[in-house]
């Protein structure tokens, strides 16, 4: 005898659970593989760090409050860390499936891709969280950072809203490996690099030359960075930080549908074409 008929919304639900579970036994069996990754974060974070400390050796460096230039630098390190892995995560959801030789079955299955995507965002953000907060505590016991008036929790809106945005901008990327199995992940390897050079992790946006300052307005991680700053540094409410969030939901707003429906149009050429099994 059948038992009673769930519904559609809590079917979607449980399959988004059954991505985030997925990933998670995935994580799980690379373990060492995700402890050099953390590894070399944290160096990595420690060491831009280090350019600050170093900076008070240099002529003029009176001039400079280093404490305030070392905590910059370190939340530049630690939010694009953050921000980058969502996107590589939602940037490399075809390649793992492609990896996994799990890409016709996921693809022909009757879970949505909403609820697919969906299900590797929400696993990408807890992911990121969990990583980013081992760095910044490390990151604590090494250096006497400036964040005597952060307000932890605007900066949580900030990246929550920032996250959302990006894991669009994630999806659009995540189409290219549908349309060209031999050369798509590298061109999401360039986006994410531009994303990087554009969007003012380690300097002020102001200081690119002008024709690339524009690039930085439709980036997620340049209102992202300046709203966490603004809230970690100078410890700025919900309600200052506007300027930072509204851009953040437009660009959710935007991205989000516009990659599922730009994702809808590469699954459906790719099975088309027969590129949804090639590897190369």
């Amino acid at each position: 005898m059948r038992g009673p008929v769930k519904p559609g919304w809590l079917v979607e639900m449980i399959a988004v659970w059954g991505y985030v579970q997925r990933n998670y036994f995935l994580t799980k069996r690379y373990f060492m593989w995700e402890v050099v990754w953390l590894t070399f974060t944290t160096v990595n974070a420690m060491s831009i760090t280090f350019i600050g400390a170093g900076a008070a050796q240099r002529p003029g460096a009176e001039a400079i409050d280093i404490r305030e230039y070392m905590t910059f630098l370190l939340i530049g390190a630690l939010i694009w860390s953050y921000l980058s892995m969502i996107f590589d995560i939602l940037s490399e959801t075809v390649q793992w499936e492609r990896w996994e030789g799990t890409i016709e079955y996921t693809f022909m299955s009757p879970t949505s891709r909403v609820t697919h995507l969906l299900g590797m965002g929400v696993y990408a953000i807890v992911y990121g969280i969990i990583r980013t907060a081992l760095v910044l505590g490390v990151a604590m016991l090494a250096f006497d950072l400036d964040l005597g008036n952060a307000n932890y929790a605007a900066a949580v809106v900030v990246l929550a809203v920032c996250s959302i945005s990006l894991v669009g901008f994630g999806v659009v990327a995540a189409v290219m490996p549908l349309l060209s199995p031999e050369k798509g992940q590298q061109v999401t390897y360039i986006v994410s690099a531009l994303l990087l050079l554009v969007s003012g992790v380690y300097y002020p946006v102001s200081v690119l030359p002008d024709w690339m300052q524009p690039l930085a307005t439709i980036s997620p991680v340049t209102y992202g960075l300046e709203g966490a700053r603004d809230a970690l540094q100078e410890g700025a409410g919900v309600t200052q930080l506007w300027g930072s969030i509204w851009p953040l939901l437009v660009m959710g707003v935007v991205f989000v549908p516009l990659g599922i429906w730009i994702f809808h149009l590469g699954e459906n050429y790719a099975k088309r074409t027969g590129k949804l099994k090639r590897s190369g």
